[in-house]
């Protein structure tokens, strides 16, 4: 059974980092594509960040420098470094696999 379960969100000033880790069961991430998603309140969920299982990465242009997808293969782990953080980030930040999501952690940016 897969399951993939997002943490580290929090709250954060404007300018800050956070990383958000997406701990996965069930699949292989390093054999995976895999994504992040946000949804912001009232707006529709959008893609964030890609990672194929080859390696390569694609992101929104909005977090283009600013965010960073990576995995840990020993870990099965997939995270999301951001940085340079704003307000406009705020949102429930969800890890996909195909059809498979988390219960998404929430990051809260003040200004």
């Amino acid at each position: 059974q897969v399951q993939l379960v997002e943490s580290g969100g929090g709250l954060v000033q404007a300018g800050g980092s956070l990383r958000l880790s997406c701990a996965a069961s069930g699949i292989i991430v390093r054999l995976s594509s895999m994504d992040w998603y946000r949804q912001a309140p009232g707006k529709q969920r959008e893609l964030v960040a890609r990672m194929s299982s080859g390696g390569s990465t694609n992101y929104a242009d909005s977090v283009k420098g600013r965010f960073t997808i990576s995995r840990d293969n020993a870990k099965n782990t997939l995270y999301l470094q951001m940085d340079s953080l704003k307000p406009e980030d705020t949102a429930i930040y969800y890890c996909n696999w195909i059809t498979y999501w988390g219960r998404g952690t929430q990051v809260t940016v003040s200004s």
